[in-house]
């Protein structure tokens, strides 16, 4: 049986092939080794559960070590291997390389041979997705555990052009996980170091002045509460939301990213009341929003012209900052362990957690001169660009893989 993906590299035309996998290639088994079995050091082992939570098409280095049982099973270099069990039958219905000889391969992984013809890479990114992944998930039997066998395997149809091809679409796939590897990287390395910045920027409890300080401010910084800092506390609007009207964007507590504090934008509304009459709250620059209440009690958000014309809902409370401090100097101490203790201890109720304008102005803040406030943040505000920066080039590389993924290989069977 012929087919052809949608998208294809420059020099390539013949029809792909199909065949039965069984017919293919050759099946084993790993042998039986659980996560009782792990040790700090010893041989490399590869259980099936690692599969499902690092997603890699390529394994090529490993971090878990066993003691060689008599009858292990060593990886020769090059096999796909498949999880025999699982949780659900999505969860099993993936496959990964290993690159490398000698790793010991646990007892519930399906492992696969392919002949010379055929790259492994390929295989494994084939297995994982589109048509042979949704017939793999079918087979998948079970009620609280989900299991899949060799036998099943068996029964995949794979379409498959000539090797040069393969390889040329394995590498292609390969060369964007390591773009995606990079800028998770860069954006895990951003967030270490703006925390490791928060604990050393800011003076600890009692102290008055930082570990860390940019030079030429020596002076000792004052205690302030939010209240003095703010020349208003207000309640946002009492209104429900409706389809996005291209315009008008409403922000709930929802609406905050729990761990970016950005506005998230992919799911936009509008309130639905008159606009006409509710100028008041419409967000301006440099405004922090506060949850009051639920479990997301204390999450803030910070304002910039960027996120367009923004109305701001019941449950979130506005600070406006007086001109003589930063907002954003302000904003940046909400990511604080200091500020994280005052909700956890000021937010208990005997019902719902909760924080109302009184007392989020009560909220104590070291604060510094207005040119030192600036600096600080300034250098935080980079680091947060840097952040999103890198997570929303991820994103697009990810939303790339998905788009090639479904183009790259033929839709039919």
């Amino acid at each position: 049986m012929s087919n052809i993906p949608n998208i294809r590299f420059k020099g390539f035309t013949d029809a792909w092939e199909q065949r039965k996998l069984g017919d293919m290639v050759s099946f084993s088994k790993g042998s039986g080794y659980s996560k009782g079995d792990l040790k700090e050091n010893g041989t490399p082992i590869i259980l099936y559960g690692r599969l499902y939570t690092k997603y890699e098409t390529v394994i090529s280095e490993v971090d878990t070590f066993a003691d060689e049982k008599k009858g292990s099973v060593f990886s020769k270099g090059g096999e796909v291997i498949v999880p025999a069990s699982g949780e659900t039958a999505e969860d099993i219905s993936i496959a990964s390389v290993v690159e490398k000889s000698g790793i010991l391969l646990g007892g519930d992984l399906n492992i696969i041979t392919p002949p010379d013809e055929m790259d492994s890479a390929f295989l494994a990114i084939s297995i994982s997705n589109g048509k042979p992944h949704n017939d793999m998930a079918k087979m998948a039997q079970g009620k609280s555990v989900v299991h899949l066998h060799n036998s099943d395997l068996e029964k995949i149809d794979l379409p498959y052009p000539n090797y040069d091809e393969q390889r040329r679409i394995s590498g292609f796939f390969f060369d964007l996980d390591n773009l995606i590897t990079l800028h998770q990287r860069k954006c895990e390395q951003m967030k270490t170091l703006k925390k490791y910045m928060l604990q050393k920027m800011f003076p600890k409890n009692g102290q008055s002045v930082p570990e860390i300080r940019f030079d030429g401010f020596t002076d000792a910084w004052e205690q302030r509460k939010l209240g003095e800092l703010s020349f208003s506390f207000e309640y946002g609007l009492n209104a429900a939301a409706k389809e996005y009207d291209g315009e008008n964007k409403y922000i709930r507590i929802t609406d905050i990213d729990d761990e970016s504090h950005e506005f998230k934008q992919d799911d936009l509304t509008s309130p639905d009341t008159d606009l006409s009459v509710v100028d008041n709250y419409k967000l301006s620059e440099g405004d922090i929003l506060f949850a009051r209440t639920g479990a997301s009690v204390g999450k803030s958000y910070i304002y910039k012209a960027s996120d367009g014309l923004v109305y701001y809902a019941g449950f979130l409370i506005r600070a406006r900052i007086k001109e003589e401090n930063n907002p954003e100097f302000v904003y940046q101490n909400t990511l604080t362990n200091n500020y994280e203790k005052f909700i956890k201890v000021t937010s208990m109720r005997s019902g719902q957690p909760g924080v109302n304008a009184q007392e989020y102005s009560q909220f104590e803040i070291m604060i510094p001169s207005k040119a030192e406030q600036d600096k600080i943040a300034y250098c935080f505000r980079n680091l947060d660009n840097l952040i999103t920066l890198h997570q929303g080039e991820c994103e697009k590389l990810k939303k790339l893989k998905k788009y090639m993924l479904q183009n790259m290989f033929p839709k039919k069977g």
